[in-house]
């Protein structure tokens, strides 16, 4: 167990600091992606929506965009994860928060602990999908009162903005490669050919 948890510990390690510390070329790519994402998140939510409905950039974007602009090559970063874990974790929220409305103690806890076991076992773990969850469960008026729409809008659209933006900016380089997974690179080379054919 100990040879398991020290080889899991320097693998981390290594994917960390890999694309934070050695290569200072990446961070311009990170900000600008980052940047963009949010950007656009918070351009449309100032300019396309009412002062009453202006719920369209949450907390938890902050966090996956540090995961898919800034670690791209862990896993928890990868597209499955971005949109399946805030997705599911915001159905977990809400229906939590039908059936619990008033209870904040019980909901809160519940809420968070059952969507880390749907991402679990779905294999769609992204670490800011425990606080989209518990958004839905703590924050009152606005974004009770979306009920499931709140999936859809901020959450899936949210997502599928800071996705769009990081598949641009992650691929500009040539030592940048998102997402990792062999089968979407493929998909993104073949696009990329008939564009330029």
């Amino acid at each position: 167990m100990k040879k398991l948890m020290r080889r899991t510990f320097r693998v981390s390690k290594y994917i960390i600091y890999k694309e934070t510390l050695i290569d200072y070329k990446e961070h311009f790519w990170s900000f600008l992606g980052a940047f963009v994402g949010i950007w656009l998140i918070a351009f449309l939510q100032s300019h396309y929506l009412l002062k009453e409905e202006n719920i369209f950039l949450i907390g938890s974007f902050g966090a996956s965009s540090v995961l898919i602009y800034g670690a791209i090559q862990s896993p928890l970063a990868q597209p499955r994860n971005l949109i399946g874990g805030h997705v599911l974790s915001a159905l977990v929220g809400v229906t939590i928060n039908q059936l619990i409305p008033d209870i904040i103690w019980l909901a809160a806890p519940l809420a968070v602990s059952l969507s880390i076991i749907v991402m679990q076992c779905t294999k769609t773990l992204h670490p800011p999908g425990g606080a989209t969850t518990l958004i839905a469960v703590s924050s009152p008026g606005k974004i009770a009162g979306l009920g499931y729409w709140y999936v859809l809008s901020p959450v899936l659209s949210g997502c599928i903005i800071l996705l769009l933006i990081a598949l641009l900016f992650n691929n500009m380089t040539k030592n940048r490669t998102y997402p990792t997974r062999t089968r979407f690179r493929r998909l993104l080379r073949k696009k990329a050919k008939k564009q330029t054919s």
